[in-house]
């Protein structure tokens, strides 16, 4: 009884302003924009998550950069998508290394004009998602400097409008089914899944399955463990200022039947 209706987004922050202002009424992002849709206040709750896929995005140097290491950051300039999964990424990276956030320069721009920045030399790193990660790495030869691996889970969340999933609780239990068999189509077979998504998403097979061959497979409720580490990242830019104030992620936990 409904017809969905598609709408693409280059990223999770515009995603989940049109989810609180009702264009939308469900969609998938990574770990920062929902906290930080959360402390704007926004209408919706986290439905499913993904496992983690540490893998799936890291900080990318050119190819011969004089940055070797993590550390090698400070003072340089680093672009990034704000308040999307990568900006957490960098955070602990840094964190992890020795190195103060307010020790590099950021410079915050979308994935495309972040792309042009990079490419041109503008910049002295990128952190990014796949597949964006993946076409950098096959089109212009960037290397991971590092990625989430023992830095952060990087997870995968599908998110609703709050209120249609208190009125539509059984459509998105429908929808969560059929995403899972999606996901098992495609860890199944990434590479016929990249050729039979590749023209339809405008991204060439080859970059698409570098890219799937990093994801994790397997829709999962939200459990207490997984908005516990929401609650770790929502603590972390309370802590650096990034965040204007303290949010409690398990208000925003969707329980199906509830």
């Amino acid at each position: 009884g409904y017809k969905p209706v598609w709408s693409e987004f280059p990223s999770g922050p515009p995603l989940l302003e049109a989810l609180n202002a009702g264009a939308i009424d469900f969609g998938h992002a990574g770990e920062a924009p929902p906290i930080f849709a959360q402390a704007a206040a926004a209408d919706f709750v986290y439905v499913a998550h993904e496992p983690p896929a540490p893998k799936g995005e890291a900080i990318l140097v050119p190819k011969n950069s004089p940055i070797k290491t993590v550390a090698d950051l400070k003072g340089k300039k680093v672009t990034l998508n704000k308040g999307s999964n990568v900006h957490y990424l960098l955070v602990k990276a840094l964190e992890k290394a020795g190195v103060a956030y307010s020790d590099i320069q950021p410079t915050f721009l979308a994935p495309a004009d972040a792309r042009a920045a990079f490419q041109s030399g503008q910049v002295d790193a990128w952190v990014i998602w796949d597949p964006f990660q993946a076409s950098a790495e096959v089109d212009l030869d960037a290397e991971v400097l590092a990625d989430g691996t023992d830095v952060v889970s990087n997870h995968q969340f599908y998110l609703a409008g709050k209120s249609f999933a208190a009125d539509h609780g059984k459509a998105i239990e429908v929808v969560l089914a059929e995403l899972e068999q999606i996901n098992q189509w495609v860890k199944s077979d990434i590479k016929a899944a990249a050729e039979e998504l590749a023209p339809p998403i405008g991204i060439p097979a080859p970059v698409l399955e570098k890219a799937l061959s990093r994801q994790s497979y397997g829709l999962k409720p939200i459990s207490d463990a997984v908005a516990a580490e929401q609650q770790n990242v929502a603590d972390t830019f309370v802590a650096l200022g990034l965040l204007p104030k303290a949010i409690v992620v398990k208000d925003a936990v969707w329980r199906a039947g509830s």
